[in-house]
């Protein structure tokens, strides 16, 4: 192997500059207060107190679960249908995909709570034509509804991406051995699209799993999740080290996802047809 000149060894520098500093220091700190109390000295204390948050774990892991089931019901077909379009067609439905990715978090959130509130523009239509209010807000189906709205391009975008870059004479084959277009989904672009699957149920469930803003507007204080209880947390002092632990576990949780999934993609990369 040939050795690195001094110029790419230069090079890369920044890089490894901005990833000890912003990625392997606050993994650091995160350990380091998680195993010590408010005075710097070891303890475990932090760890024994999770048990008291297990329902939390659960809930929050309950949540990113059928959230990410949902993109994945809905972003799949949706990523077949594009990838099936003309280039031209492809290019501008993508883009439309990806408006909403251009907005911040928080505007999207706030907008969605705009409609579904109980004085929101879904209510006064209701109301308009003589049908009672339905409650939303506040709802776990509203927490769902937050996240599929928010990481369902998450989904779409790696699915459509292994989609677009099957080789059409899979397709030509399938047809020549009687195939037809059901059987052809299921035997050829199923298989050959599970790398983009996986990819995109890792890019939906983690952040599903610990987000706190959809969960603090949209589930109007009656869902407290991870991400939530992590803030709540480092918002207080005398709770910091706590919020450590949990942070810790929570990470541990997104690597352990992560690398199961990444094996799977590992597996069926070279995407062997059924």
């Amino acid at each position: 192997m040939n050795k690195r000149s001094f110029l790419e060894r230069f090079a890369a520098v920044p890089h490894t500059v901005w990833a000890v500093l912003f990625i392997l220091a606050p993994l650091l700190f995160v350990v380091y207060f998680a195993f010590t109390d408010t005075y710097g000295n070891f303890t475990l204390d932090n760890i024994t107190m999770l048990s008291s948050y297990t329902h939390i774990f659960l809930l929050s892991i309950c949540f990113a679960l059928i959230a990410t089931a949902i993109c994945l019901v809905i972003g799949y077909p949706l990523a077949y249908i594009i990838s099936q379009l003309s280039p031209r067609r492809q290019k501008l439905l993508i883009v439309f995909l990806m408006l909403p990715m251009w907005i911040s978090l928080l505007i999207r959130t706030y907008s969605l709570m705009a409609i579904l509130d109980n004085g929101g523009l879904l209510n006064s239509l209701l109301v308009s034509l003589g049908l009672d209010k339905v409650k939303i807000v506040g709802t776990s189906g509203a927490v769902i509804l937050g996240m599929v709205y928010d990481f369902l391009p998450y989904m779409v975008l790696p699915i459509y991406t292994s989609m677009s870059k099957l080789d059409k004479r899979y397709y030509e084959a399938a047809s020549d051995l009687g195939c037809n277009s059901l059987k052809t989904l299921f035997r050829v672009t199923l298989p050959l699209s599970l790398p983009g699957v996986i990819s995109g149920i890792t890019m939906v469930f983690v952040p599903s799993i610990s987000t706190f803003y959809i969960s603090q507007k949209l589930g109007g204080g009656s869902f407290d999740l991870i991400g939530d209880t992590i803030e709540r947390q480092f918002k207080n002092v005398s709770t910091y080290n706590i919020g450590a632990a949990i942070s810790l576990v929570m990470m541990i949780l997104i690597l352990i996802s992560v690398a199961v999934m990444n094996r799977f993609s590992d597996e069926d990369e070279g995407g062997m047809i059924v």
